[in-house]
């Protein structure tokens, strides 16, 4: 084997960006070896090549490396990592180094972090739900296999808390199944949380959980989603498992993203982000789906804190232009306690007649959905109407929907952080709550499933 060349002209440290000059063959993002002048190895890959310089960025850090005595060698390849199933049980840092204190992760094969591009003459619609086990998700904004389905936060709100729950505790029945987590700028307190309350998962080796801290370098940032769903891809499309990966904070990439742009001198867009950042979260987002004669799907549920609470800030904004619908927690439901603090009038997932329903939930799902919020968005205009007018005022009617609104946060939404639901319960409740309605109300279900399910929730009486 040749050996490789070694380049020592370093014209710049600037940031996590080395600039070599006087390099030859290099292409765009060829990985890269770093040699110090104490012998420590780092690693890096190539952002950008002008005849002869090249501009590296170093995966650990550019502390410590001095323009004199530091050498770069070039693989002629992009970063590859092994994918395999050993990756299950692992948590590994935003790199893919175990943290465990097991071995290196070791395949036969590897794959380029970036992805193959997959041609969408063989993609398949999504289809069939992943159940998360929290009953405001499962119920009314089913997240479906081989979706990308984003939850938008805001700074304060347990959502990573609700990650790791869902993480945890999700399932596609009895079909194989598990789950990649790539959690990004977290405290320390935070990662030791999660790694806890994933330990049983992971035990079980059904999880592979990559941690990047809020004190490692900035640009591993940007590997953590990429490697996760190289893992992810291989799991699905290669060994045939149904894959979901949490990727939380996306707002913690983003800005790393911006971080790195800043670095290169490159002309910022809106709010100092990179003109590219949109292309950049499409091929994060779009590696996920089903394929044509392949049993496994890749599933993506990325979280990301709204800077300032603002939807139009440019990461939901552009998340919410390539994703299929949107999960919103609301500062005002955890304001009232509950929890997974979920707007529902807000939320929706665009794919959930192709996860829900006969053959897929129960054949009353969709139908009982659609009431629940009907009945919901009622209850907020009665609500209004009753601080013009006074409670007193309203129709017997109108009162029972204020009952409903009541019944619904906290029957149907609330639930333990630690406490999975089923479908049945799940929609059990919804009829638990929809029952203090008179029958009339309850245009959006067909008789013989009022007939069915009505009478039972109301414990035989079918009075109103």
């Amino acid at each position: 084997m040749t050996a490789a060349i070694e380049y020592s002209d370093i014209v710049e440290v600037r940031g996590p960006l080395l600039v070599l000059r006087g390099v030859a063959g290099v292409g765009w993002d060829e990985f890269a070896r770093i040699r110090m002048a104490s012998g420590e190895i780092r690693h890096a890959l190539v952002l950008e090549v002008d005849r002869d310089l090249a501009v590296v960025q170093v995966l650990e850090g550019t502390g410590g490396v001095q323009r004199v005595g530091t050498s770069a060698a070039f693989d002629g390849s992009p970063l590859r990592i092994p994918v395999g199933p050993g990756w299950l049980g692992r948590v590994c840092n935003g790199r893919g180094e175990p943290v465990d204190g097991g071995p290196p992760v070791l395949a036969a094969r590897t794959a380029p972090v970036n992805g193959h591009p997959l041609n969408p003459t063989m993609r398949e619609p999504p289809a069939d739900p992943v159940v998360t086990g929290v009953s405001v998700i499962d119920g009314l904004m089913t997240l479906v296999r081989g979706q990308k389905l984003p939850v938008f936060s805001v700074a304060g709100l347990p959502h990573l808390e609700l990650a790791t729950q869902i993480a945890a505790q999700a399932t596609a029945g009895d079909e194989p199944f598990c789950v990649v987590v790539a959690a990004m700028g977290l405290t320390h307190a935070d990662a030791d949380a999660v790694r806890d309350a994933l330990e049983e998962r992971s035990a079980a080796g059904e999880l592979t959980l990559f941690l990047n801290t809020a004190d490692d370098p900035v640009v591993e940032r940007i590997l953590v989603p990429r490697i996760a769903l190289t893992v992810a891809e291989h799991l699905a499309f290669d060994l045939g498992r149904h894959v979901l990966v949490v990727a939380a904070d996306m707002t913690s990439y983003c800005e790393a993203v911006r971080e790195i742009s800043a670095s290169r001198g490159e002309v910022p867009a809106r709010h100092a982000y990179p003109g590219y950042l949109y292309s950049d979260l499409a091929s994060l987002y779009e590696r996920c789906g089903r394929i044509r004669g392949r049993p496994g799907s890749v599933t993506v549920l990325p979280m990301l804190t709204m800077p300032g609470g603002d939807i139009t800030h440019p990461i939901p904004d552009l998340t919410g232009y390539i994703t299929e619908g949107q999960i919103v927690l609301s500062t005002g439901v955890a304001a009232r306690g509950g929890y997974p603090p979920v707007e529902p009038l807000a939320s929706l997932s665009r794919l959930m007649r192709h996860g829900a329903g006969p053959g897929r939930t129960r054949d009353d799902h969709l139908d009982v959905a659609a009431q629940l919020l009907a009945a919901l968005a009622r209850a907020r205009q009665v609500g209004e109407l009753a601080e013009l007018i006074g409670a007193a005022a309203l129709s017997a009617t109108d009162r029972r929907y204020l009952d409903v609104e009541r019944a619904f946060g906290r029957d149907f939404v609330d639930q333990r952080a630690t406490e999975t639901r089923s479908i049945e319960q799940t929609l059990d409740r919804a009829w638990r709550v929809l029952s203090l309605l008179p029958r009339r109300e309850l245009a959006m279900v067909s008789p013989d499933v009022l007939d069915a399910r009505y009478v039972a929730a109301r414990g035989g009486d079918d009075h109103g």
